[in-house]
Order: structure tokens, then C-alpha cells, then sequence
């Protein structure tokens, strides 16, 4: 239907398809053009090679929903490899992808990547600090490139004129190639833009250990045996937990089919960070006919059967929900050059770290291996992909379980991950997020903090100077800015509008309420006594002189008020021009004014998020932490 078609774009080609919530999409494109046919027989080696290169690294991930993968499209212009992963929960998935896109552009010069998702250019997002302003999301499309390892952006002036619409705010992706391939140097982004996205991936790839947890969980002997030949099942297992309703549960209430509770044994199972969390912090209490009981809380066993029960549930659902699969129907493409390409690009790579070929940790490795062969890079590119529980039924068809071996080696498990990771101290989620702004720790002791209230007060003003658009205010980041600059004749003519209009300049508004009402005899008179005034000119200086008259009468009924209690003045014996020329009158102190005001403001934020935290730590000022508000008034009057 016409509301369901994607909108026409205003470059002439089709509106790019939109990416599904929680999920990265990546595309790599030849910097240099091709023939049509060479372009992607090149495309379709370019993504082997790309997959085998980096073996070592995705054979050791565990994916949160989808793995990476690259498939030639060939059906768009211009041809390209890439996909789309859903990494649901884990964001870190996000960031191992732009890792992997900007490796792949490094290793491999001649492709160029785009990545984004359902946000847009999420790369801009994070380095929205730094970004110029003319980058805005209705221009940023096909600007955003990684090129041999480094971020480039294409600027708005290198829209090349003859190929596309002057009114089209961005350029095509074959216009962008082009412009990446001739002059890449003259487009890398600016050194704050790369460090602010460099910044989400730095650490990888060791990082990626960093990441896992391994749990000692008490499981059925045959999700055991599944685990040793396709680890990333237990993403899919937790999920399928994790995301469970009512219909889910209904084959788990009742003795398990498929994984029984009476043949279980302890084993160490290896989650990543975000997986065991979602596991572990469900609350959740089996049905008493499943046969999963566990012990008590204060049992030292009872994390272990805790999340092995989880786990099991996990397991029952996927296969619950899986049709019944022949033993042939297991793909048998561990063979063939392709598989020997991988295989010896593991090695080369030290991806079995010296282990004996036979040994258990091989095995273990080896078994990754597959997995991920068989996930990411086998896979042909317009096949169904086999749903995870299919995947366990046929693999427990094909393999053999031996309960004595598994309890033998439940004996001699490895000491399961500290999980003290679990629980953040207000203190440390302070560090985390100020790490995250990139900001300095405050100091321990208050006392040898050194904060100049002038400065407070100087940033504030400078900011209110500022011209807002309906873009919002700009902040006073430098001050090196021009100053703010007064024209006297601009301001004079001003107060000569103001004070001393001619007839003709007045609003038709004023005009219309004039002719509403009916004048007096006396005030005839003096509309007349008016008009003789208005031909007199006016002096500027005669001007100043009765808007001095006028504050001056202001400042006298004000003071009489508790308004005028409400201010604090200077202190008597202090030189400053005033309009007021009473004795009696003393001069407001605007700086003291303003920061005690600042800080009876921040002691209502209560630590929170206010307007005067915003505003100042945007311009890069910081309040001291108000332990007693009564001292930072009385430092303030200092």
C-alpha cells in the first residue's frame, strides 16, 4: 500500500530500508569501480578471505543474538558485501562489529564500510560533541565511511555539482566512492570525532575475554554434550529463558522431554558477562512436576543448581518449539577447501595456543571452530537459517553422551569466574559515568578543591550573552570569543522609538485600541500638549537623563519592599557607577547576586540532575558537593 512504501529520496534513488531494532548493519563496498561481474566474483573471495582472516577471533565470541556475517548483495548498486546482526541486549556486540569493520578496512585498503542502525549514524551519535555544525541527521547519509582503517566524512561541499541535484543533501554511495578513492586524505575526520569513537572500541581484541564469565552450572548430561560441540547455543538457550511467557512454560510443567532432570552432572559453562546476568537475576521458581528441585539457599551448591535449572528450562523450551529433525539433515560441510583454508589459518594464527592435537582443551577449541564455520561462513547465502532448537535435536542424534566420563570430569571442574562484578557501589557507578564523559575525578578532600566563584559567575553571564536559535543556546566553550559589542547610535534610535514614536511609527495594534475608545476634553489636551512635545526632537542625552530619572524612582519604592531586602548590596565604600545617586541607596552586588542564587539552586537539585549542573558542566564548571550549604553561602559572601 502507499503508506507502507518507503519514501522516495530526494537524490533520486530509493529510501534506504530501515534496520531493525537492537541490530547493526554493515556494508563494505570497492573503493575502486569494477566491472559488473568482476565487482562481485571479487566481492564474494573478499568476504572468505575477510571470514577466514578473522577466524581466530569469532570462533572465541559468544554472540548475544546473531553472529557476524558477510553476504555478497548484488542485487543493489553498487554491489557490496555485508549484513545485518541483532545483538539484542548487548551493546558490546555493537562495538566488537565496528571493531571488526574498521580491522577489515585496514587489512583489506581497497573496501571501504558503512555501518549503522535503527539511531542512524551511531558513530556521529557518540562523537556528537565534536561534530561540525552543518552534520546534522538530514545530511549525514553516505557521508560517513571507515577507509583503510580510519574514520572519514565526507564535507558538504564535495558534493560533486554535475552528478546529482544541488537541492539534495547527500551524495549517492557511488559519488561518495569515488571522492574516497581520489582524495581519502583531505576527508579523515577530525582527531576528537576519531578519538570520542575510537574510544567505545579500544581494548578489543583482548577485551573479548574480558567479557566472558565461566559458572559452574549442575546440568543434564545431554545439554552438557551439546555445550562441547556447539558452545553459542547457550545464547539462544538463556535468551529463550529470558524472554519466556506463559506458552513457553506450558512443556516445562510437566517431567522434561527432551533433557530430564534424574541425569544431570556438574560442568563449568562459559556465558559472556551479559548473558549470565540475565540468567542470574531472574527470579524464578520451577513447577514441582518438572523434577528440578533445588537445594537449600544456604546450600554452597545452590548458584550452581540454580542456574543449571534455569539453563535446562532454556533448553526445553527451544526444543519444545522444534519439529523433529533426520540425523542426515546435519549440514556436512567440514570438508572441502574451504574448511581447510579456515582450519589452517586457525593454526597460523596460534588459535589452538600449542595445545596437543586430541587433547581436551583442542577438542574444546576445535569445537568452536566448527560452530562458527558452520554459522557464519558455510552458511550458503539464500538458505534458511536452521532454528537453535533443530540444531540441538539434531545434535543429540549425532552424538554420543557418557554420563560416567562427564561425572568423572565433574570432579576436577576449574574454579569457576568471580561474579562480584554483578554488584556496582554508587561510587564506582560515579567513576564509570564520568569515565564515560571523559571528566576528571574529583579529589578526596574537599578542602584542596579550588573553586573560583568568579569563574561561576563569569561563565553564567557569558552564557546568557549568547544568541539562542531554535536549535537551542550555544555554550561559551573558549574565550577567545569576540566579546559582546554595544552601538551607541544603534541603541539611541532604539530609545528614540521607545520614548519619542511620531504617529506614523506606531504598531496598527496601538492604532486600532486608540480608535476604540472615546477622548476626553481633557485628554485632548493633553494629546495635544503631546504632540507638541513630539515635534520638539529629543536629545539622546535628555533621553538617558529622564531613563535615569526613572530607575532612580524605581530603586527608591523597591527598597521599601521585601523585594528590595532580597538583594544583597555591596559593601558601603565600594566605587561603582550607578544611576542612583541616594546615599542611602547602596549598589546590588550582581556577582554575589548571581552565584548565591547558583547555589541555592544546586542545593535543591539534592545531588540530582538540575538546570544549574547542566548549564555549568556544559561550559565546563563544576559546583563543589553541597555537604553544608550553610558553609558554601558564607564562602560565597567571601
Amino acid at each position: 500500500t502507499a503508506e507502507t512504501m518507503p519514501a522516495p529520496r530526494r537524490d533520486g534513488g530509493a529510501a534506504r530500508p530501515a534496520v531493525p531494532e537492537d541490530a547493526v548493519r554493515y556494508r563494505l563496498f570497492a573503493a575502486a569501480a569494477a566491472e559488473g561481474a568482476r565487482q562481485r566474483a571479487l566481492l564474494r573471495r573478499c568476504a572468505e578471505t575477510v571470514l577466514v582472516r578473522f577466524a581466530p577471533l569469532l570462533a572465541a565470541y559468544v554472540w548475544q543474538r546473531q553472529p557476524f556475517r558477510l553476504r555478497c548483495v548484488p542485487g543493489e548498486t553498487p554491489a557490496h558485501i555485508g549484513g545485518t546482526t541483532l545483538f539484542g541486549d548487548n551493546v558490546e556486540d555493537e562495538w566488537f562489529i565496528v571493531y571488526l569493520v574498521r580491522e577489515i578496512t585496514r587489512e583489506f585498503p581497497g573496501l571501504a564500510a558503512m555501518i549503522d542502525d535503527n539511531d542512524g549514524e551511531f558513530l556521529l551519535i557518540e562523537a556528537a560533541d565534536f561534530l561540525p555544525k552543518w552534520l546534522n541527521p538530514e545530511n549525514s547519509e553516505n557521508r560517513v565511511f571507515f577507509y583503510k582503517g580510519e574514520l572519514h566524512i565526507i564535507p558538504l561541499s564535495e558534493t560533486p555539482e554535475q552528478d546529482c541535484d544541488l537541492s539534495a543533501p547527500c551524495p549517492t554511495i557511488p559519488q561518495a566512492l569515488r571522492l574516497l578513492s581520489a582524495r581519502s586524505e583531505e576527508f579523515l575526520a577530525a582527531e576528537p570525532i576519531r578519538a570520542a569513537v575510537y574510544k567505545r572500541i579500544d581494548g578489543y581484541p583482548e577485551k573479548i575475554q574480558a567479557s566472558l564469565h565461566r559458572a559452574h552450572c549442575y546440568l543434564p548430561a545431554g545439554i552438557v554434550a551439546v555445550l562441547r560441540q556447539r558452545p553459542s547455543l547457550v545464547a539462544a538457550a538463556v535468551q529463550a529463558f529470558y524472554l519466556r511467557d506463559p506458552a513457553d512454560l506450558r512443556p516445562c510443567r510437566r517431567p522434561f522431554r527432551t533433557f530430564p532432570a534424574d541425569q544431570r552432572v556438574m560442568a563449568l559453562v562459559t556465558f559472556t558477562r551479559c548473558l549470565y546476568a540475565q540468567l542470574v537475576q531472574q527470579k524464578f521458581v520451577p513447577d514441582r512436576r518438572s523434577g528440578y528441585t533445588l537445594p537449600a539457599p544456604s546450600d554452597p551448591q545452590y548458584r550452581a543448581y540454580e542456574l543449571g535449572m534455569k539453563l535446562a528450562h532454556g533448553f526445553e523450551i527451544l526444543c519444545s518449539k522444534s519439529s523433529e529433525v533426520a540425523p542426515d539433515a546435519k549440514r556436512n560441510v567440514l570438508s572441502g577447501p574451504l574448511w581447510e583454508r579456515f582450519l589452517r589459518s586457525l593454526k597460523e594464527k596460534d588459535y589452538f595456543k600449542g595445545e596437543l592435537e586430541g587433547s581436551a582443551k583442542y577438542l574444546e577449541l576445535l569445537h568452536m571452530a566448527e560452530d562458527h564455520f558452520q554459522q557464519s561462513v558455510a552458511v550458503p547465502e539464500n538458505s534458511v537459517e536452521v532454528s537453535p532448537g533443530d540444531e540441538i535435536l539434531t545434535l543429540l542424534q549425532t552424538i554420543s553422551i557418557d554420563l560416567k566420563e562427564f561425572e568423572k570430569e565433574a570432579t576436577c571442574l576449574p574454579p569457576e569466574d568471580d561474579d562480584s562484578w554483578l554488584d556496582i557501589t554508587p561510587d564506582a557507578l560515579d567513576q564509570m559515568l564520568k569515565e564515560t564523559r571523559n571528566e576528571s575525578l574529583p579529589l578526596a578532600n574537599e578542602e584542596e578543591q579550588n573553586y573560583d566563584l568568579e569563574t561561576v559567575a563569569e561563565s553564567m553571564k557569558a552564557f546568557v550573552s549568547k544568541v539562542s536559535t531554535h536549535e537551542g543556546a550555544e555554550m561559551p566553550w573558549s574565550s577567545d570569543e569576540s566579546h559582546v559589542t554595544f552601538d551607541v547610535d544603534s541603541f539611541t534610535k532604539a530609545l528614540d522609538r521607545i520614548l519619542g514614536a511620531d504617529s506614523e511609527e506606531l504598531d496598527s495594534d496601538d492604532l486600532d485600541e486608540e480608535e476604540e475608545f472615546d477622548l476626553s476634553d481633557g485628554d485632548d489636551e493633553d494629546l495635544d500638549a503631546g504632540n507638541q512635545r513630539q515635534d520638539q526632537k529629543v536629545s539622546p542625552n535628555e533621553l538617558i537623563g529622564s531613563l535615569k530619572s526613572y530607575m532612580s524612582e524605581m530603586d527608591r519604592e523597591l527598597a521599601q519592599t521585601n523585594v528590595g531586602k532580597s538583594f544583597t548590596t555591596q559593601k558601603r565604600g565600594v566605587s561603582i557607577n550607578t544611576f542612583s545617586e541616594d546615599a542611602e541607596l547602596a549598589p546590588v552586588d550582581v556577582d554575589m547576586n548571581l552565584v548565591a542564587n547558583l547555589l541555592d539552586s544546586y542545593s535543591a537539585q539534592a545531588g540530582l540532575a538540575g538546570p544549574t549542573s547542566n548549564i555549568l558542566q556544559s561550559m565546563g564548571v563544576y559546583l563543589p558537593e553541597n555537604t553544608d550549604h550553610t558553609g558554601l553561602s558564607s564562602r560565597a559572601a567571601q
